[in-house]
């Protein structure tokens, strides 16, 4: 249709719009079916809303003011401007004037959607759910009945109320699967639950295909899960405490890194201005060095304070569905969503399992400070001493210590026995992972790494990283870790695993447990076991003992630094057929 542009003084509007304008009072009694007919009438093509500060140009069409503003600034380069409806080309730019009138148009349409928004209201929408009774257009259902299994508006919902029979139906919330409570083989309502089958079934089914399996009604199961679902809510609220308690640690940390860092990189400072003209581009190296470090360190606790974040809006969304779960009424659809919404995962990583003394940035000031009185000795050798102390800041383990035994098998380590370091009184079987104590000597040829006063051996492997390994034993036994210049002197007990500086050893009894470095014995106590877990994190200077049984329970930790690669030992004491095997953990 032609449309023709009528101006009167500043005001123009085109003859579609005066024939709405005098239509627009008749549509009061058809105002529901017409206001989706004048909203698109009086939208803006460009933004597809209700017109804004409404201008007509040249051609007849009209837009927001803004829209074609913004249109015609896009074209300001081919000085050439267009109509985005109709394509008609405009030189110069036209000068945009408010219509007035169809501004006027546009707020009276405004206010008879408002009049007519309250009767839509009523009416279901694809995501409500409607009366069954209801023909033609459905209004939104108040409330469900289990046993009709129908949903009722205000209207058909009275007979529930006024009825004395359908007064003892069960109403609950409007549910769009009611159908999901009806039996599909017997078409019954399920008003049981088949503990063996963990299903819900109707009473058919329970004299039928589940005829003598544990069943109850639907009910009973309800108030027993209901009382788990109770449980696992308080270990969420827990975990959530718990998780905030690590967030405050977190943070904590990240306030003493940036104090120590600073106090580091000002200590650093006032000792390289010290130093003579050469050393100050040393200065500049260390500092960059330190920040650079200092911005790491702060990053890797900020990205777990961030997993942890992450894990306590988890949590709570979790206990959000749990709460709305036990509210349902619909016993059968919480029996269905329970078991999917109960489970848990697994607690992810937690600063709050790292005990071990916290080194920031203090020894970096101390090498600067031993470098300074050894200058051109440090110039030449000693400039990488300082660059690894400084990346030998370890504030948090990227990963903490595992809690369970299936944590510590991740990092399982294959051990076996060296031959030419074992003394000649034991015996090497399975693979050279068992060693027994025997009267017999074994014929070994000589070898500088044999140990020939104590009973022990070492381990072919070097340990670095992450190593978990466990061993069972008969006996008294020593379980330990050494570097591999130990020494192996004839006559001299200083060679036995524990008794040096170059060694960490648990003596294992009959019914107690000891600890050994260096000379110095701790008497350890703990449930006795036949097997002992050793966790060792050579960078972060953590070896942990654990007692095995029907559980894992840290009987010593040490928190030291390890300056070479480490060895597993094994050390056999004196009863002939005691015996100690490194467990195939694969």
């Amino acid at each position: 249709m032609k449309i023709y542009s009528l101006k009167t003084g500043v005001s123009s509007f085109t003859c579609e719009e005066l024939k709405l304008r005098q239509s627009l009072p008749l549509r009061g009694k058809m105002a529901q079916k017409g206001v989706q007919l004048d909203r698109e009438t009086f939208s803006c093509s460009i933004c597809l809303d209700l017109l804004k500060d409404p201008v007509a140009i040249p051609c007849g069409h009209s837009y927001c003011m803004n829209c074609i503003k913004s249109f015609w600034d896009g074209e300001d380069d081919k000085k050439i401007y267009s109509c985005p409806q109709c394509r008609q080309n405009f030189t110069p730019r036209p000068v945009l004037l408010k219509n007035t009138m169809l501004a006027v148009l546009v707020e009276e349409l405004k206010k008879t959607e408002l009049q007519a928004a309250p009767a839509d209201h009523c009416y279901a929408g694809p995501e409500d759910v409607a009366c069954d009774f209801c023909t033609g257009r459905k209004l939104k259902a108040l409330k469900s009945c289990l046993v009709c299994l129908v949903s009722y508006c205000e209207k058909h919902l009275q007979p529930h109320n006024e009825v004395a029979q359908l007064k003892k139906h069960k109403l609950v919330d409007p549910s769009m699967k009611l159908q999901e409570n009806i039996c599909s083989r017997h078409d019954e309502v399920m008003k049981m639950f088949c503990r063996t089958d963990q299903q819900c079934i109707c009473y058919l089914c329970s004299v039928d295909e589940h005829k003598g399996h544990n069943t109850v009604s639907a009910a009973a199961e309800r108030t027993e899960r209901q009382r788990e679902l109770e449980v696992s809510r308080q270990n969420i609220q827990q975990r959530i405490q718990d998780r905030q308690k690590d967030v405050k640690v977190l943070q904590q940390e990240v306030e003493a890194i940036n104090r120590s860092a600073d106090k580091a990189v000002e200590d650093s400072e006032k000792i390289f201005t010290e130093l003579i003209r050469h050393m100050e581009k040393r200065s500049s190296d260390m500092k960059q060095q330190l920040r650079s470090q200092q911005e790491t360190e702060v990053r890797r606790v900020k990205e777990l304070e961030e997993k942890l974040e992450q894990e306590i809006t988890e949590l709570k969304r979790k206990d959000a569905e749990l709460q709305q779960l036990s509210h349902t009424e619909d016993h059968n659809q919480f029996l269905k969503s329970y078991p999917s919404l109960s489970r848990l995962s697994d607690a992810s990583a937690s600063s709050s399992m790292i005990d071990r003394p916290l080194r920031y940035f203090e020894d970096v000031t101390a090498a600067v400070s031993e470098v300074r009185d050894k200058l051109q000795d440090f110039l030449s050798k000693n400039w990488t001493n300082v660059s690894l102390t400084v990346a030998e800041v370890d504030v948090l383990l990227s990963q903490p210590e595992p809690r369970t035994r299936a944590g510590f098998l991740r990092y399982s380590h294959e051990i076996t026995l060296d031959p030419n370091t074992a003394n000649i009184e034991m015996l090497l079987s399975e693979g050279n992972r068992k060693a027994t104590l025997k009267r017999q000597h074994e014929a070994f040829p000589y070898h500088p790494d044999r140990f020939i006063y104590c009973c022990q051996a070492l381990s072919r492997e070097s340990l670095t990283g992450r190593c978990y390994w466990e061993v069972v034993r008969k006996g008294r036994v020593y379980i330990a870790v050494t570097y591999k210049n130990i020494s192996r002197a004839v006559c001299s007990n200083e060679c036995g695993f524990g008794l040096n500086d170059q060694s960490w050893a648990l003596c294992c009894g009959k019914s107690s447990f000891d600890f050994y470095y260096n000379k110095i014995h701790t008497p350890i106590s703990g449930p006795p076991s036949s097997k002992v877990g050793v966790y060792l994190d050579h960078s972060a200077g953590i070896l942990s003992f654990y007692s095995i049984t029907d559980t894992m329970t840290l009987l010593h930790r040490v928190q030291t630094t390890f300056t070479q690669p480490l060895y597993a030992g094994l050390r056999l004491y004196n009863n002939y057929g005691d015996i100690a095997e490194f467990c195939n953990l694969k």
